[in-house]
């Protein structure tokens, strides 16, 4: 079974939209707002490329990354590695052609036999709504998570509000560094 891994910058109070810029969100950009960059926070982000086999998002990152992330040197791993867009809406023409294979799924199911299916972790960006959904249907394995020292308020979580059973997790890795940043990586307990 492949491993399906979240990972995500956030707030302290769970917000993940807009952390790159996204337009739309009146805090977006807040990754880079006020926040001494520091290298070594970012490691994982380096060694998930390294490490996943494969990308799962939504419809709405999809549509936000595929534009740019093809053409970014810091993504490069990602440019040859499959990718999954969950999507009811989505067609082969809204594809674009520069970013290497990608599949579209139309349902949690596909995404669960995707997980079934041979192969290494699957990396999830983005894609608030995804995550929460496949949170309650219990298919994430890990999390992977930049906490920033920034209160929010408003905007997409990554934790639904669904009434549901206690989801035990593991620490398994962390890291504070001298911007404040937390690095948590939890494994789900099952």
């Amino acid at each position: 079974m492949r491993t399906l891994i979240s990972t995500a910058f956030i707030s302290l109070d769970g917000v993940v939209e807009g952390p790159g810029g996204e337009p739309g969100y009146r805090n977006s950009g807040w990754t880079f707002k006020d926040i001494e960059f520091v290298p070594e926070a970012f490691e994982i982000k380096g060694r998930e490329q390294q490490e996943s086999t494969a990308i799962l998002m939504g419809r709405v990152s999809y549509e936000a990354f595929s534009p740019v992330w093809p053409d970014m040197e810091e993504f490069a791993d990602y440019k040859t590695m499959p990718k999954y867009v969950l999507s009811t809406t989505l067609t082969e023409d809204d594809l674009v052609a520069n970013w290497g294979e990608t599949t579209i799924l139309r349902s949690l199911d596909e995404v669960a036999a995707l997980k079934e299916g041979e192969g290494g972790p699957i990396i999830i960006h983005g894609s608030a709504s995804l995550n929460r959904a496949l949170s309650d249907a219990g298919l994430i394995d890990r999390y992977h998570l930049l906490v920033f020292p920034l209160l929010l308020g408003a905007g997409k979580r990554l934790f639904s509000a669904t009434d549901k059973d206690t989801q035990k997790l593991k620490l398994v890795e962390h890291a504070t560094y001298a911007n404040g940043l937390q690095k948590n990586v939890f494994d789900v307990v099952r």
